[in-house]
């Protein structure tokens, strides 16, 4: 079998970052706010395979910092020892959307049971008339697994 290193995009195949690509643990998203000092927000997301897809209200404060400065990194990481890490590097795109941005709602199935997952799309919809997809193709994608893939602190 072909060792594939870190930054490489077939990590995204590997059978811990799948479990983590379709768990329902939020991504941990990193960006740079406006005045140049990090931040990092739990949100939502669908991968589709090539891409990840998060949604956001159009007064989201972050999207103002996105369009300064798209570059993004996030984490899936799960609570259970030996931990799964999948850290991805990317930049981001954003779309106005009217109504409920699907990929949202398939995150929300996801997340949620199909009863509950309804609920809150329909309680959202009474809050908000749009959303904005923001849509991060990885550049870069690296994954620990604490037992074949080590932090790079550890590795020999």
């Amino acid at each position: 079998m072909k060792s594939v290193h870190q930054g490489d995009l077939e990590l995204l195949q590997h059978p811990a970052a799948q479990e983590l690509l379709y768990s329902k643990i939020p991504a941990r998203l990193a960006y740079v706010w406006t005045d140049g000092t990090p931040r990092v927000i739990p949100i939502w997301f669908h991968w589709n395979g090539r891409e990840f897809v998060m949604a956001t209200p159009p007064k989201a404060p972050k999207l103002k910092a996105l369009a300064k400065n798209p570059k993004v990194a996030f984490t899936i990481d799960d609570n259970t020892f030996p931990h799964k890490v999948l850290l991805v590097r990317g930049t981001a795109r954003m779309e106005p959307v009217d109504g409920i941005v699907p990929e949202y709602a398939a995150a929300a199935e996801r997340y949620f049971d199909h009863e509950q997952a309804q609920a809150w799309l329909s309680q959202l919809r009474t809050m908000i008339s749009s959303q904005v997809r923001i849509t991060i193709t990885p550049e870069w994608a690296g994954l620990l697994d604490f037992q074949t893939r080590f932090p790079s602190a550890l590795s020999s």
